[in-house]
C-alpha cells in the first residue's frame, strides 16, 4: 500500500449500496446502512440466500443486544462485544459469560466484517451465517448446550415470535432465520468514516499532520505484509513472535491458533490478522489480551518477538533478531497514525447501539 492522494467517491453511496442490498427508499440518516465503505469499495457484499434488507437488519440489531438468547437471560452478544469499544471487550479473556469462567481468547472487535474471509481468532467460522454458532452454544459463553431448547425458549415468548414473523413471515422462528439475522446486521458494522477515510476522500477541511503521515509511510513499510489494505488486514494468518513452539500445544487446544482448525504443523500459532481500524480503542490485544497498551504492542515488535518454527518469514532479517527496524521516533509517528484511524461515528452510531424498546 503506497501513499495515495485523497480523491471524492465517484459516486453517491447511497445508490451503490442500494444496488448491494436491493430496491427501496432507505433513509440513509436513519436506516440500517452505513454513511460510508473504505475506500474502494463499492458494495456491503452478502450471499445471495441472505440479502440485506431493513427489516432483516433491524431484526439482527436486536437479537444482537438482546439477553434473551442466552441460557440465563443476561447475557447478550452485545456484553462481550461494546458498540463503544468498536465492538470488542477491555478484558484479556472476558468473564461476562454465563459461566463466569475466563475465555480462551480474547473478545475481538467487530469491524467491516462484510470483507472478511474466515472468522475468529483461527478462522474457525467460515461465514457470518455460521460464526453465532460458537458463542451462542459455548458452555462459557451464551450457555445454549442444547440448541433445540433455545429455540423452544424462545418460541414460548410471543414478542420474539412476532418479531421473526413481522421479518420473515409466519412459522419463521427457525435457527437458520436467526443466524440470518445476526449476519445481517452484523455485516452492517462498517467503518469507514476516520479522520484518515476523510483524509483518503478529499473531504473539505479534511488532513493528516505531518507525523500522522510518517506514521503512514512507516505502516505501508513496516505492516503492509499484514495490515497493507484499506481494511488493514489481509484477512490471512501469521506467528508474529509471541510465543516458542512448545506454547502451540497438540490436537485441539486452543493455543495452536490456525493449526486447531488445518491440524497441519506449518499453522500452529497463526492468528488471523486483526484490523488496525479503531485500534486506539479495542485494547487490549493479540488473541489472548496479552498487551495492554499499543506501545507495549509496539515494543514487542522492535525488540521482544519470539523465534519459533513457524515463525512469519516478514519479520526475519538475515543475522538479526527477529522484528521491526523501528525507532522510538518511528514508533511514536506510528502511534500517531493510528489514532486517525478511530471512526467516533462508528463508536457512537445509533443505528448500531441497543434499539429502543416500544
Amino acid at each position: 500500500m503506497k501513499p495515495t492522494a485523497p480523491r471524492r467517491l465517484a459516486a453517491p453511496l447511497l445508490a451503490l449500496l442500494l444496488g448491494a442490498c436491493g430496491e427501496g427508499p432507505f433513509d440513509i440518516e436513519s436506516g440500517p446502512f452505513p454513511r460510508h465503505l473504505p475506500e474502494g469499495m463499492t458494495v456491503i457484499p452478502s450471499p445471495e440466500d441472505n440479502p440485506l434488507t431493513p427489516e432483516g437488519i433491524a431484526l439482527g440489531r436486536w437479537l444482537f443486544h438482546s439477553p434473551r438468547l442466552s441460557s440465563n437471560g443476561q447475557v447478550s452478544c452485545a456484553t462481550c462485544h461494546e458498540p463503544a469499544r468498536a465492538f470488542a471487550d477491555d478484558a484479556a479473556l472476558t468473564r461476562r459469560g454465563v459461566s463466569g469462567r475466563p475465555l480462551a481468547r480474547h473478545a475481538p472487535a467487530l469491524i467491516n466484517l462484510a470483507w472478511m474471509d474466515g472468522l475468529f481468532w483461527d478462522g474457525g467460522a467460515k461465514n457470518l451465517e455460521s460464526l453465532s454458532l460458537a458463542p451462542l452454544t459455548h458452555p462459557d459463553e451464551m450457555g445454549n448446550t442444547q440448541l433445540p431448547l433455545m429455540m423452544a425458549r424462545l418460541e414460548a415468548q410471543p414478542e420474539v415470535v412476532e418479531r421473526f414473523e413481522a421479518t420473515f413471515g409466519p412459522g419463521s422462528l427457525t435457527l437458520s432465520n436467526l443466524l440470518r439475522s445476526l449476519a445481517q446486521f452484523q455485516r452492517t458494522l462498517v467503518s469507514a468514516d476516520s479522520r484518515y477515510d476523510q483524509w483518503r476522500r478529499g473531504e473539505p477541511g479534511a488532513h493528516l499532520a505531518p507525523q500522522e503521515q510518517r506514521g503512514l509511510a512507516l505502516v505501508q513499510r513496516h505492516c503492509a505484509p499484514c495490515h497493507g489494505t484499506e481494511l488493514f488486514t489481509d484477512n490471512a494468518y501469521h506467528n508474529n513472535g509471541l510465543d516458542p513452539d512448545e506454547a502451540f500445544g497438540e490436537d485441539e487446544a486452543e493455543s495452536r491458533g490456525r493449526g486447531r482448525v488445518t491440524q497441519r504443523p506449518e499453522d500452529a500459532g497463526h492468528y488471523k490478522t486483526p484490523t488496525l481500524r479503531n485500534v486506539a480503542v479495542t485494547a487490549p490485544y493479540m488473541h489472548d489480551g496479552r498487551f495492554a497498551t499499543l506501545e507495549e504492542v509496539l515494543a514487542h515488535y522492535r525488540g521482544g518477538m519470539v523465534s519459533s518454527t513457524t515463525l512469519d518469514a516478514a519479520f526475519l532479517q538475515d543475522g538479526q533478531p527477529p522484528g521491526l527496524p523501528l525507532t522510538p521516533e518511528d514508533m511514536a509517528d506510528v502511534l500517531a497514525f493510528l489514532q486517525t484511524l478511530t471512526d467516533e461515528q462508528f463508536l457512537t452510531e445509533e443505528r448500531l447501539r441497543a434499539p429502543q424498546e416500544p
